[in-house]
C-alpha cells in the first residue's frame, strides 16, 4: 500500500481508540483473522495503552466543546490535537507543544488554557470520585 499524503488527516487518540475497539469487536471493519495475528496484537496492545490515557473518558460532545474553547488561542490543528491527546498539566508542557509559545501566548493565556484542559479532561482521580459519588447516591 502506498501512502499518498501521510499528513492528509490527523486523528485524535479518541478517534483511534473508537476505531480499534470497533475492529476488536467486529463492528464496521473486519476483525483481524488468524492470518493477521500481528494486526490483532497491535490492535490489542494499542487499545490497552489508550485505556490508560484521557481519551478513554472523552466524548464527541466534550471534544467539540473543548475545540470551541481553544479557538481564541490561535493554535494550529496539530497543536490542538496534541493538547487533546496529551492533556498537559503544566505551563512547561504547553510550551513544549505550542511552537514559539512565548511569542504567541501570554502567561495568563497559558494558565487559562490549562484551566480549559482540566475542565474537559478530568483526571483519573476525578473519575473515581464521580464513580464513588454515583454509587453512594444509588445506595440511598
Amino acid at each position: 500500500m502506498e501512502v499518498v499524503n501521510e499528513n492528509s488527516a490527523m486523528l485524535s487518540n479518541f478517534e483511534v481508540y473508537g476505531l480499534l475497539t470497533d475492529i476488536q469487536a467486529g463492528r464496521g471493519q473486519n476483525k483481524p483473522n488468524k492470518h493477521q495475528q500481528q494486526l490483532a496484537t497491535i490492535t490489542y496492545e494499542t487499545i490497552k495503552y489508550l485505556e490508560t490515557k484521557p481519551c478513554k473518558h472523552q466524548s464527541e460532545e466534550s471534544i467539540t466543546e473543548f475545540m470551541k474553547e481553544l479557538q481564541s488561542f490561535n493554535l494550529t490543528k496539530a497543536e490542538k490535537v496534541q493538547i487533546l491527546n496529551l492533556c498537559p498539566t503544566t505551563a512547561v508542557e504547553i510550551q513544549l507543544i505550542i511552537e514559539e509559545s512565548e511569542e504567541r501566548l501570554t502567561e495568563e493565556q497559558i494558565y487559562k488554557l490549562l484551566d480549559i484542559i482540566v475542565k474537559y479532561n478530568p483526571t483519573e482521580a476525578d473519575q473515581e470520585e464521580d464513580n464513588l459519588a454515583e454509587m453512594d447516591s444509588s445506595n440511598d
